[in-house]
């Protein structure tokens, strides 16, 4: 069993700022699981935009400095604390959340917040589960009230959000249309659940959907760059539509006219608020996709641990996202 003399690499942020402030620390101490809870040795680690907010100092949520950035890891249970019951030393698993933070080679999490990884999932495919799919069931299902039947723009399809989200509304009925902004990034999307798939950066894209549509419009919109989208996503809606924001990256100008007439919503959703029978429910639902196949969470860019700052440029920076991106240790 690991104790606290052990020693790890873990990625540490002693101050908020830029990706620089992220620094690779090589005599950390390997932390001891206490009650209910379960030490990690990490394979994978999920990269999150969400991650780079939090490093900045920008978002609601600040953890106490220092910390170890990283929530949604894979690996091999080292060990376990008093009362863990669900999982024994050996065992594959990923969490929703960790408790020391997962850009590290080992990491503590509530037994809780930790689940069984399928064999026919590797590691960084679990890295690929946690924020992904359980931000886009909590966006489609708990936030916007989606039906079979109903039409759903996924706009920024190409990531890790973007493909958790069009493949659970593909599974759960809905009529999707994803944008991506590369061929590369079209095609993968057609490929993870997408009807249709538009480039967002063609300048006639948004008459495009309005076609596809009919003119009926869009019952519910996935938006993960609402200050670039927002005002086009408010005229895109159908009656009663809901925009669902996901991700934002600063302020816009709208018109909040263009919500009266057809009475749509614009709605926020935060991983971080849901409850835990919220959370359990997720959990059932995704499993149930693992084991009948249409969850295969797609993997993209890779990095070790010793360039965790350029990841951090590289998800806010890149031009289109392909897959999830994961630190692998």
């Amino acid at each position: 069993m690991a104790t606290s003399r052990m020693l790890m690499r873990a990625v540490r942020v002693l101050e908020f700022g830029g990706p620089d402030v992220l620094k690779l620390q090589s005599n950390v101490a390997v932390p001891n699981p206490g009650d209910y809870q379960v030490l990690i040795k990490v394979h994978a680690c999920g990269v999150n935009p969400v991650d780079t907010y939090i490093r900045a100092g920008v978002y609601a949520r600040k953890p106490t400095l220092p910390y170890t950035p990283g929530s949604d890891v894979a690996g091999v249970i080292e060990a376990t604390g008093k009362g863990v019951t669900k999982f024994k030393t050996g065992d594959r698993v990923f969490t929703c959340k960790t408790i020391t933070g997962g850009y590290a080679e080992y990491t503590i999490a509530s037994a809780d917040e930790v689940f069984h990884l399928p064999e026919k999932l590797s590691f960084k495919q679990g890295a690929a589960i946690s924020v992904p799919y359980f931000t886009a069931y909590r966006a489609l299902l708990f936030k916007a009230g989606a039906r079979p039947g109903d039409s759903v723009l996924v706009h920024g399809a190409s990531g890790g959000v973007g493909i958790a989200a069009c493949q659970i509304a593909r599974a759960y009925g809905l009529k999707v249309l994803g944008t991506a902004g590369s061929q590369d990034g079209l095609d993968l999307v057609l490929k993870n659940g997408a009807h249709e798939v538009f480039n967002h950066k063609e300048e006639d894209y948004i008459k495009k959907i309005k076609e596809s549509t009919a003119e009926q419009g869009i019952n519910v919109i996935i938006e993960m760059l609402s200050n670039v989208n927002l005002s086009n996503d408010l005229k895109l809606l159908s009656q009663d539509g809901r925009v669902i924001i996901v991700g934002c990256r600063g302020s816009i100008e709208i018109n909040p006219r263009d919500t009266m007439v057809k009475e749509t919503s614009i709605i926020g959703v935060s991983l971080f608020s849901q409850t835990k029978a919220e959370r359990d429910e997720s959990a059932a639902a995704l499993f149930a996709g693992m084991e009948s196949g249409w969850l295969k969470p797609v993997t993209g860019l890779e990095y070790p641990l010793e360039k965790v700052s350029q990841a951090h440029e590289d998800i806010i920076n890149s031009k289109g996202a392909l897959g999830k991106m994961v630190l692998i240790m």
